[in-house]
């Protein structure tokens, strides 16, 4: 049996979580750390991190770069800008660490995926192509999965 005042803490929680969810959401693009959204929550880094999880089911950093390589990957469908200038307009310094994590979440690396989207584009409706190609969390995407059949 859970007493009120720890039931109210957990409300408030879990609004701030939820303004931690809706900030990083908003604000992908801009550098963002744990430190930096746990000061906004009024929190401190670690519990931040903790309920988050214990929320949402990943980290806060998870979170932030699923966010990224979801608008990385529209602006790679769109193939106006290169893997680089791609990385670096959704928010992310390093291109190693980018390609590395749009890898473990969609399967394929950005260059790849730029491709194969590119070709996979003729004749297929933008909100196909969207819900078809959003990246798997937590790594389970299996290397080498086709992206468009």
């Amino acid at each position: 049996m859970t007493s009120r005042p720890a039931g109210d803490q957990r409300l408030r929680d879990l609004a701030r979580l939820r303004r931690v969810r809706d900030r990083i959401d908003r604000e992908y693009a801009q550098p963002l750390d744990v430190e930096a959204l746990a000061r906004g929550a009024n929190m401190s880094a670690g519990h931040l991190s903790r309920e988050f999880k214990r929320a949402y089911g990943e980290s806060p950093y998870s979170y932030l770069m699923t966010r990224r390589i979801e608008r990385a990957m529209a602006l790679l469908r769109r193939g106006e800008l290169s893997v680089t200038e791609v990385c670096f307009t959704v928010g992310c310094s390093s291109l190693g660490t980018f390609s590395t994590r749009f890898t473990e979440l969609v399967g394929v690396s950005p260059s790849v995926y730029k491709r194969q989207a590119a070709r996979a584009a003729e004749g297929i409706p933008s909100c196909v192509a969207k819900q078809v190609t959003r990246p798997v969390r937590n790594r389970e995407a299996p290397a080498g999965m086709p992206l468009l059949a």
